[in-house]
């Protein structure tokens, strides 16, 4: 790359190729001729090595006899002092034993200005700021040897300097918006600590802001290391991140730095192709201290999204400082590591990180955000609860991405107003259409209002645009199976596999997959896996608890629900070990004991009396024939959720006919039940899948009291229909008993006959003293 009348800017540096002259902060350094060339090289060339073979063709012609080792030391030596750089700690001049040489500092290319370029600079602060008009407009010129300038000249570069804006030489549009890039470690040559992993956390946040920005997530970049042979923690130089950015099919990596002057830092990026190395864009931004070191980051950052082809309306509308955010280094460090924890170990081990950055700055908006997802991804939603509302008072300290993602989670986790947080959904959606975060959680929306189509194709979605997430793999998988497509679950899990992704999420999608397939050597298989991974895995052991709770086998039901409430509590996660209570309860009461539902609400209230937890427990004192206590509970939810969708529109019909059933008032209940309607196919669950499609169960059970047979019938064949919904809850086997009951009463003999006989099929190893299996039996015989 030959560039000779270039102008080059690193650092406090620039070099003046047509002029032959190096200035650090507007002043010129001596250098002599042979070290200039060498520098000069090493910019035209930067990111490439130059060879001890190749400086010795350029600072001396093959006739020429000389001591080579010795002048090029020489003049290797003399650069490194006027740079002020050293072999052994390099900021700007790396050393590559018995190679040669390459220069690892960010650096901004322009042509000499020209009549219409404005003469400006970056100040300390990051704005932009004109230079002192005809000294420097002369020098920049390369006129300074000259007395005046033309009056005409210095009438537009007066203008200019006014108004103008400095723009360096570039490759217009660079990148497109379906280009995706990769973060690449920042260099570090400060030696301050800090500076690790927060200013590309930093610029991350920058980034993603912009809608025409694709950045890899760092859950993508992780998995594609693994790919790569690597540990998801082996430092992403720029090396490992073109790799990386190749496999993924991306264009271009960002490589930042930072290094010190002082008290001064200087921090700069570029924009590398990622099958060259070319350099794309590359801007470098001074900041006045340590505490300005994240406006600086803003600065150059916003000037590197232009330089790369971000329309101006764009750079305007998404131009959030990140130092807004949080001014602090150290709870950006904190948040930081809170991440990588995340990423590499999972929630459990980031929340630490996270309170610590929320205590070193309580208004951290995204730390308060991030730590309530970490919380409900736990099944915490009491503590979620509390960071989302943190959160979104702190909106402000937001990017526009950023507040779309807290108000979905506001209105769905703290206000419960789901049509709010669906349409916030949408909108965050269109706005940021390939944005895979926004296309899972308008997903789970879906999902969690019963709009299983929409839900799928939300989640297909998210996976195309990242398919090496385990959640996308996860929802994509249980999406199809919702709609009873099992091949397609299949062919979702096979791809993540054969791509070695791994993990709690992608066993619980085959675990699933494994049931509706009636594969218990697989689901035991999973089982196994969860038990090798110590006390984290409570979500499987309560999901398994459900499994042989369906097949009748209740005592070992309650033995896994006991292990999951234990892996639960030892992990702190309390609202889950609650839930784990409630949920066996509750399949206890369905079953016929009824008895032990006072005990188990009892401890799961003592345990967590959160919103959910008290949810499923007025269902079990509602099921139980607890008038009383179960009232109690719904006037207190009722009150305390008011615009709560599913409380208002899910839950307390299904209570409050679940207590008019028990009342002997089926058609009431059925009155009641109306409203549920819309949400029948709703994903309730918190540890297990139990809950689903309980208003339709519990309709069915009203059309039986109420001797209307065919409508009973009805909704039971709709509950067994839904088996990728209903999936391992209880209710999916009871329904075959109940469809038997609903048969006999409208006549039909034989069909009775074929659902007794398949529930008996199904329960031939269950616990032989549950009281609704004696009660089956009973009735079987009868018919024979």
């Amino acid at each position: 790359m030959q560039v000779h009348a270039a102008i080059f800017r690193f650092g406090p540096y620039e070099l003046r190729s047509r002029t032959r002259e190096l200035y650090k902060h507007g002043t010129k350094l001596k250098l002599r001729a042979q070290p200039f060339q060498v520098l000069r090289t090493l910019l035209e060339r930067r990111g490439d090595v130059l060879t001890r073979e190749e400086l010795r063709d350029l600072l001396w012609p093959k006739e020429t006899f000389v001591d080579f080792e010795h002048g090029l030391n020489a003049a290797i030596s003399e650069l490194r002092g006027v740079l002020n750089d050293t072999a052994s700690d390099p900021r700007y001049i790396e050393t590559l034993p018995k190679l040669g040489y390459r220069l690892i500092v960010p650096v901004d290319v322009s042509e000499p200005p020209t009549i219409g370029k404005a003469l400006v600079r970056t100040k300390p602060d990051g704005n932009s700021a004109s230079l002192p008009m005809l000294q420097n407009a002369e020098a920049a010129f390369g006129i300074a040897n000259r007395w005046k300038v033309s009056v005409a000249l210095a009438v537009v570069l007066l203008a200019l300097a006014a108004g103008g804006r400095w723009v360096s030489s570039r490759k217009a549009h660079a990148l497109t918006d379906r280009d995706t890039i990769v973060l690449a470690d920042f260099t570090n040559t400060t030696g301050d600590p800090v500076f690790d992993d927060t200013l590309k956390q930093a610029l991350s946040v920058e980034l993603t802001q912009s809608p025409f920005l694709n950045v890899a997530s760092d859950l993508k970049v992780s998995e594609v290391l693994g790919r790569m042979g690597r540990s998801p923690n082996d430092p992403l130089t720029r090396e490992v991140a073109r790799e990386a950015c190749l496999r993924l099919g991306g264009k271009a990596i960002l490589a930042g730095s930072i290094s010190s002057m002082g008290s001064h830092y200087v921090v700069g990026l570029q924009v590398l192709g990622c099958g060259n190395g070319d350099i794309l864009a590359a801007s470098q931004v001074e900041a006045a201290n340590k505490e300005g070191v994240l406006k600086a980051v803003n600065g150059v950052a916003s000037q590197v999204r232009g330089k790369v082809g971000e329309s101006l309306s764009s750079l305007e509308k998404y131009d959030f400082p990140v130092d807004t955010t949080t001014k602090s280094l150290a709870a950006l460090k904190a948040f930081s590591l809170g991440l990588r924890a995340s990423r590499e170990r999972g929630e459990g081990e980031a929340i630490p990180f996270f309170r610590d950055a929320i205590q070193l700055d309580p208004e951290f908006a995204l730390a308060h955000v991030t730590l309530g997802r970490a919380y409900e991804d736990l099944g915490e939603d009491n503590e979620a609860v509390n960071h989302f509302t943190k959160a979104f008072e702190l909106r402000d300290r937001l990017s526009e991405r950023e507040k779309y993602y807290i108000t979905t989670l506001y209105n769905e986790t703290v206000t419960g107003d789901m049509e709010r947080a669906k349409e916030t959904g949408e909108l965050w959606t269109h706005a940021y259409p390939r944005d895979g975060v926004a296309r899972e959680k308008l997903a789970t929306l879906y999902n969690e209002l019963g709009e299983v189509e929409k839900a799928n194709l939300q989640a297909q979605e998210a996976l195309r645009l990242d398919p090496d997430s385990t959640i996308n793999v996860f929802n994509a998988a249980v999406g199809v199976a919702a709609l009873n497509r099992l091949d397609e679950t299949e062919r979702i899990l096979e791809a993540a596999q054969a791509r070695g992704l791994d993990g709690p999420t992608i066993h619980d999608a085959t675990y699933l997959l494994a049931f509706l397939h009636g594969d218990r050597a697989e689901m035991e298989r999973q089982i196994a896996w969860a038990a090798s991974q110590g006390d984290t895995e409570y979500f499987l052991f309560s999901q398994h608890s459900d499994t042989e709770a369906y097949y009748g086998q209740i005592r070992k039901a309650r033995d896994l629900s006991r292990r999951a409430l234990e892996s639960a509590i030892r992990n702190e996660a309390k609202e889950a070990a609650a839930l784990c209570e409630i949920s066996a309860t509750l399949r206890e009461v369905e079953v016929g004991n009824v008895s032990l539902a006072k005990q188990g609400v009892f401890s799961a209230l003592a345990l967590q009396p959160s919103r959910a937890v008290k949810v499923l427990a007025a269902l079990v004192l509602a099921r139980s024939g607890d008038t009383a206590h179960a009232k109690a509970l719904i006037k207190e939810l009722e009150s305390k959720n008011p615009s709560n969708t599913l409380i208002k529109s899910y839950w307390l019909p299904t209570l409050e006919a679940s207590l008019e059933v028990r009342a002997g008032n089926p058609l009431t209940a059925i009155d009641l039940l109306q409203a549920a309607a819309p949400y029948e196919l709703a994903e309730t669950s918190g540890v297990s899948d139990l809950t689903n499609m309980y208003p339709t169960y519990v309709r069915g059970q009203a059309y039986l009291m109420a001797h209307n047979s065919s409508a009973a019938a009805a909704e039971f064949k709709r509950v067994l229909e839904h088996r990728g919904v209903v999936l391992n809850s209880i209710l999916g086997a009871l329904s075959r008993l109940q469809l038997a009951r609903a048969e006999v009463m409208m006549g039909d003999t034989e069909g009775a006959r074929r659902q007794y006989s398949d529930f008996l099929l199904l329960w031939k190893d269950a616990d032989p003293d549950i009281p609704i299996l004696i009660a089956a039996k009973s009735e079987y015989a009868k018919l024979k």
